[in-house]
């Protein structure tokens, strides 16, 4: 007897392929990922100690040179839509004029 394709439909082929847009992030991302809360991940904190979350917007504490370019980022200067890195002290983000951009933690103040 054959069974090929028995139990299989094509709502189960979907289920593994969708993804939901993020807003705060500006990109798709998978359907669980979304869902699902950071369990395993220490809580990341600013200078102040408040909890960072990704999307959140940062203001910078303090000047800070940026390695590879002639750019000083001021004190003051507000970066939007963080993301969250494996390392609790350092966070990924985005700057009108700088791709790519990695800060440390010690050197952001949650808005």
């Amino acid at each position: 007897m054959d069974h090929k394709g028995a139990g299989m439909t094509g709502a189960d082929d979907t289920a593994d392929d969708s993804y939901v847009y993020d807003e705060a992030l500006g990109e798709w991302r998978p359907a669980g990922a979304a869902a699902a809360p950071e369990a395993g991940r220490a809580p990341v904190r600013d200078a102040a100690g408040n909890i960072l979350a990704d999307g959140d917007a940062v203001t910078l504490i303090k000047d800070l040179k940026v390695k590879g370019t002639s750019q000083t980022l001021k004190q003051g200067t507000v970066i939007r839509s963080i993301r969250l890195t494996d390392d609790p002290e350092e966070i990924d983000c985005r700057h009108d004029t700088i791709k790519g951009l990695v800060l440390r933690t010690e050197f952001v103040r949650k808005r």
